[in-house]
């Protein structure tokens, strides 16, 4: 079955493949760190023999996590972790140029989705990779043998499967990896039900990861989403941001350095009492929606922006997510409150005429914005999330048997290699403790 499914792809069209290797190697001269680990696992094959599974945004910078990966003798399938992040002539280039398996078309429909991840379930990998946890929650619904809660397409191919088959998809992971919020929260409620059978490296929860990808490449990628779809300065523009995680603090420092008008909508204190204390307006959405020019979700929960919030727009709001899924904005209920709908009046905007004689444009069709009217994080900062992507893959590996079903942090030194080797890639500098100093820290003796 995994030799069958290695020479299997589902791609839009090889001959893009051409363009796609151009933006693969772009992305590579600029992620010197995983270059750096890839070079390492080329020689070193720590995942050698190993069967994996990827469900993530192909991209550029991820084709070059997947270079890695197989660089360190990893049998890997890689599939879209969303219907609109696929680059397709990356795509094409992972197949035809570096002989990686993919099943991703960029605008796949719900069916052909599933039917991928049928294709990575059908490698029985022995490693994960999420960008979601849609590739561990279909595992553990066959698992479980509640097949009514999975996709028509996950449940035909469960269905000719014994129970002890079904066993067998999750039986045989070692581990996985989880790089999103979103996907870190559903994986720890699986924790917490004791439906999660295998240990979990919540890779987002990585100081390396968060604080830079969150904050400064969604921050950065989302504008730049907005920017391709709509052609609209910011500046002095009024943008609601939704969310003050990592993903909506750079969003929110990013608009203000375009000069825009950032309120911000929060259901935690903490986070609200840092908005404000960070100089934005803080407020209910229910008092932004009537003010907002421009309305952006980040915050990885559902109906955030619903049919109260849309119908008390201001004619032209423009409203995007880049949370991980598209439920943050209620979409139905704003098709319900519409007399017309018409699709890419612009290039990734569709126009909701709404009864009461006001527009609101949706961006992405609600889906992550940043890749859907746009290419996503750069790679520079992708560099450091997918360098520690590749370090947790080492480390669950070497830790088989040893880590229980559940969600971990990532070790510290992995951590501080990665930072390490990307200040030295940009030509930085720090200090180091002195042997007083470290007796200092480590001390209770000395006082005033």
């Amino acid at each position: 079955m995994t030799t069958a499914t290695k020479q299997r792809s589902d791609v839009k069209d090889l001959k893009l493949a051409p363009q796609g290797k151009k933006r693969i190697l772009w992305a590579d001269s600029d992620m010197p760190v995983l270059a750096r680990i890839r070079e390492r696992f080329a020689k070193e094959k720590p995942l050698a023999g190993v069967r994996m599974a990827a469900c993530l945004h192909v991209t550029a910078e991820t084709a070059n996590l997947a270079r890695a990966l197989q660089a360190g003798g990893a049998d890997l399938v890689l599939i879209a972790s969303n219907p609109l992040s696929t680059q397709d002539d990356v795509a094409a280039s992972l197949v035809q140029d570096f002989g990686i398996s993919v099943f991703a078309v960029r605008g796949e429909d719900t069916d052909t989705y599933y039917k991928h991840v049928v294709a990575a379930l059908e490698h029985e990998p022995q490693v994960t990779m999420d960008d979601g946890a849609d590739l561990v929650s279909a595992m553990v619904f066959v698992s479980l043998g509640r097949l009514d809660d999975v996709h028509a397409q996950v449940r035909s191919w469960a269905q000719k499967m014994s129970p002890a088959e079904r066993q067998r998809v999750i039986g045989q992971v070692i581990g996985s990896m989880e790089e999103t919020t979103t996907g870190v929260n559903r994986l720890r409620a699986m924790e917490r039900d004791g439906v999660l059978k295998f240990p979990v490296i919540a890779v987002n929860d990585a100081q390396t990861k968060h604080f830079f990808d969150n904050r400064y490449g969604t921050g950065q990628s989302t504008l730049d989403g907005v920017i391709r779809a709509t052609n609209t300065l910011l500046a002095g523009r009024r943008i609601v941001v939704a969310g003050y995680g990592w993903c909506g603090k750079g969003v929110a420092l990013r608009a203000r350095g375009h000069g825009a008008v950032v309120i911000v909508t929060e259901v935690d204190p903490i986070r609200a009492l840092e908005a404000a204390m960070d100089g934005f307006q803080v407020m209910p959405m229910a008092e932004a929606a009537p003010i907002g020019d421009i309305f952006i979700t980040v915050t990885g929960n559902a109906g955030i922006v619903r049919g109260e919030h849309f119908e008390v727009m201001k004619d032209g709001a423009m409203v995007c997510n880049s949370g991980h899924f598209d439920v943050e904005l209620d979409l139905p209920a704003l098709k319900k409150l519409s007399s017309k709908v018409i699709s890419d009046v612009r290039q990734h905007v569709d126009e909701y005429q709404l009864k009461n004689g006001r527009r609101v444009y949706v961006l992405g069709q609600g889906r992550l914005v940043n890749l859907a009217a746009a290419e996503g994080h750069p790679p520079s900062v992708m560099d450091m999330s997918f360098a520690t992507q590749a370090l947790a893959t080492e480390y669950c590996l070497q830790q088989k048997g040893k880590l229980t079903a559940a969600v971990h942090t990532l070790p510290a030194e992995l951590e501080q290699y990665v930072a390490g080797h990307k200040l030295e890639s940009m030509g930085v500098t720090i200090d180091e403790l002195t042997s007083e100093q470290k007796a200092y820290m480590t001390g209770w003796e000395q006082g005033t």
